[in-house]
């Protein structure tokens, strides 16, 4: 990539983002995100809400002069709140699409997902072709599915705006470990317990694509270098399985049946003794594995780290501090949390630690 080339990257702090932000040492980066961090680390911060109304004038401001975005923001809290998330992923892309028109920018790169396709009916791995209209259980796949049908009209409506759409499988990391785990566990279950599992209670016939971070980010770099347009699947091999899983958690897998499972984390969802949506458990059960050919033909791009390795990587992470000790569980955590199960009600800010 040519030096201080300049690319804009909303989301620029999550999962994904830091990965990319890494790919691209040599590029004038400027981060959306809805709170900088303290440290800027060479990178120009914009704070931004893309679902408030007027987020569409602010990023034309920002995307001024501009060669490309690559938008990476997408919501995931609160998981209980599907309006406010659905704001930030389509409202949010179509402020970010409406504001690449109005700048004249010339590329967007939209990270869409597996999730954004149809359920799968065999394990045959399926290219960029198979239909983008989402598994209806999971809020999060009807709103990916939503977002690629925008990015159809966008493209319609401004055909010489280069659009390319990344549709990775679950992505992994050692940093986004605490994350993810969060997303599904209160704060009264400790990290360390996840090492502890006796028993990991899946369908057996559970697999998934899966892939790290920074071969996504790697993906991100080719296209932008390349001025590519057009879908492309990202996954590793081998594809994870329930017995991967198992062995990435010290667990001993049990066969439990999609449905019963299912069940029984809608009822848990419904008890407010679990952050996980249920709808994750459809997407997991139904999301198809992906040929990557066309990324590894037109990019040149191949993972360079195994599936069962960010696997893993992304479990150490969960068990894990930033500085790669054990956490420690805080006790304000830990009362906040008690104190939202027991009333219903998020936490005020306050009480959050």
């Amino acid at each position: 990539m040519r030096d201080h080339v300049r690319i804009a990257v909303t989301g620029a702090t999550g999962n994904v983002g830091t990965a990319v932000l890494r790919a691209l040492p040599e590029a004038d980066l400027t981060g959306v995100v809805r709170r900088p961090p303290a440290d800027a680390g060479g990178v120009r911060w914009v704070a931004c809400d893309l679902a408030e109304a007027g987020a569409t004038a602010r990023l034309t401001e920002v995307f001024a002069g501009v060669e490309a975005v690559v938008h990476l923001a997408w919501g995931f809290q609160p998981g209980r709140d599907d309006a406010r998330l659905r704001a930030t992923a389509v409202d949010g892309t179509r402020h970010v699409a409406e504001a690449v028109v109005a700048a004249g920018v010339p590329h967007l790169v939209h990270l869409s997902s597996v999730g954004a396709y149809a359920p799968r009916t065999s394990l045959d791995p399926v290219d960029e072709s198979w239909p983008t209209t989402g598994v209806p259980g999971s809020a999060y796949s009807r709103d990916k599915a939503d977002v690629e049908r925008l990015l159809d009209d966008v493209e319609r409506a401004h055909p010489d705006l280069r659009v390319a759409r990344l549709r990775p499988g679950l992505v992994g990391q050692r940093s986004a470990g605490s994350a993810l785990l969060r997303y599904a566990l209160p704060a009264l279950v400790p990290s360390a317990a996840v090492r502890l599992l006796p028993v990991l209670p899946m369908d057996r016939g559970t697999v998934l694509p899966v892939i790290h971070a920074d071969d996504v980010a790697d993906a991100v770099r080719r296209v932008l270098e390349q001025g590519a347009t057009g879908a492309f699947n990202l996954a590793a091999p081998p594809p994870v399985d329930v017995h991967d899983l198992a062995r990435a958690l010290g667990a001993r897998h049990v066969h439990v049946p999609a449905a019963a499972l299912r069940a029984a984390a809608g009822l848990a969802w419904t008890a407010r003794l679990s952050r996980l949506d249920p709808g994750w458990l459809d997407l997991a059960h139904a999301v198809p594995l992906m040929d990557t050919g066309r990324a590894e033909r037109e990019l040149g791009w191949r993972p360079a780290v195994s599936a069962t390795d960010a696997l893993a990587e992304a479990v150490a992470g969960m068990t894990e501090a930033p500085d790669g000790g054990t956490p420690v569980l805080r006790p304000r955590s830990v009362l906040a949390e008690a104190r939202r199960l027991v009333t219903g009600r998020t936490t005020s800010r306050r009480d959050r630690p």
